[in-house]
């Protein structure tokens, strides 16, 4: 049993944060059916990619879900999307996309087959208008605190951050609509857009009131973690760490492993953030001789018995390589045989209960892989009629 057996979600998305949605529902145990063209989505090719040239971008994106090909250029495909998404069923009629439907595709026309229709669509501004990670970002503001010291041009930050938040908003904007449905029987259109969510975080991480409140328009403080204690250092074999002293309790561990207490002891007492943050060069100064004369082994010898918080700087090859957390001694990953790739090392949700099975790890589809079972299964369709649309070219099998 999983947290989201038997609900069914009709995904026809591209990109990060629609398709990560989805991706997090089938993960949780939700039938996600994802629409797609049948040579590819817009994303199809994104890279990475293989060898061979699939993507290893849209197997990441997709595990887990079920994909039906169809011409979504023609009527007759339009309305198969269409019947697929207003079948019945009390946990079926749930639509999520980021690509806006029109005509027999949009809200109105699709509520008026199933009056308790969810759909849930993101755009990239409220607006309507394109946006993307990259172009958000730089909008709000945080390329130019990030980067070094005394540098003046922007850094774009290659976490696309504001497309992972927006997939899990739009998890929980569906499951809370899912909610309401149960207790009134009523559906509803929930939209929001990605340039809206990193807005409001601005607001949620204190940033707005920083400006409007303090008039201060933060500049660049390098690593350093802002308002507290936190500081990269490079330890006696080259090696990096980042080191946090945000709360007491962590700063109080740094001082008594380090032995930095008498070199701190002229600037007072430093067991408040602020205080911390005020005296960062100092610190930074009085720790750095004691970590650079250490291997990155021998700190974190020291910091792991400690029980501090600290970490070390690798590239994505040296994580996959030093750390279980990302290898099949966590449980959360499993080695799974992507078609067309081949095997490597999959997750499967985050989650654990003590009361509901984890879903394991499991690969994306072939692009029109379940054509004939989505047919036969949900829109109760024959053999005959789902081979005169195969011959006519409206859906595509594998």
């Amino acid at each position: 049993m999983t947290q989201l057996a038997g609900m069914r979600v009709i995904e026809s998305a591209a990109f990060i944060a629609a398709p990560f949605a989805g991706m997090t529902l089938a993960q949780m145990g939700a039938d996600v059916i994802r629409v797609d063209r049948p040579q590819g989505g817009l994303d199809a090719a994104r890279w990475p990619v293989a060898a061979n040239g699939a993507s290893l971008f849209w197997a990441g994106m997709n595990k887990g879900k079920r994909s039906l090909a169809v011409d979504m250029a023609r009527p007759e495909g339009v309305e198969l999307i269409a019947a697929l998404v207003t079948a019945p069923g009390p946990d079926a009629g749930m639509f999520l996309t980021n690509l806006r439907g029109r005509g027999p595709l949009d809200y109105p026309a699709l509520s008026a087959r199933r009056a308790d229709l969810i759909m849930v669509s993101l755009t990239g501004t409220r607006r309507g208008e394109p946006a993307v990670d990259y172009t958000v970002n730089p909008a709000v503001g945080f390329p130019n605190v990030t980067g070094p010291v005394g540098d003046d041009r922007p850094v774009g930050h290659i976490l696309p951050a504001w497309d992972c938040i927006t997939g899990q908003m739009l998890v929980n904007t569906l499951l809370a609509a899912e909610r309401h449905r149960l207790r009134t029987g009523l559906g509803q259109l929930a939209e929001l857009s990605l340039k809206d969510v990193a807005a409001a975080m601005l607001g949620h991480l204190g940033i707005i009131a920083e400006v409007r409140v303090n008039g201060v328009d933060r500049p660049r403080f390098g690593n350093a973690l802002y308002g507290a204690y936190g500081q990269d250092f490079v330890c006696a074999d080259g090696k990096r760490i980042m080191l946090i002293g945000l709360t007491d309790r962590q700063w109080r561990g740094i001082v008594k492993v380090t032995g930095i207490g008498p070199a701190l002891a002229p600037l007072g007492d430093l067991s408040a953030e602020g205080a911390r943050w005020a005296a960062r060069d100092a610190i930074t100064a009085a720790l750095q001789p004691w970590i650079a004369a250490r291997t990155r082994a021998e700190v974190a010898a020291l910091f792991d018995a400690a029980g501090l918080t600290w970490g070390p700087y690798r590239s994505f090859a040296e994580a996959l390589a030093e750390d279980p957390d990302l290898s099949t001694d966590n449980p959360m990953f499993a080695m799974v045989d992507q078609p067309g790739i081949g095997p490597y090392l999959m997750p499967g949700s985050p989650v654990h209960s003590t009361l509901i099975d984890r879903v394991p790890a499991a690969p994306a589809p072939l692009v029109g892989q379940h054509t004939e079972a989505v047919l036969a299964d949900v829109l109760g369709l024959g053999s005959g009629e789902i081979g005169r649309l195969m011959d006519a070219g409206i859906v595509a099998g594998v």
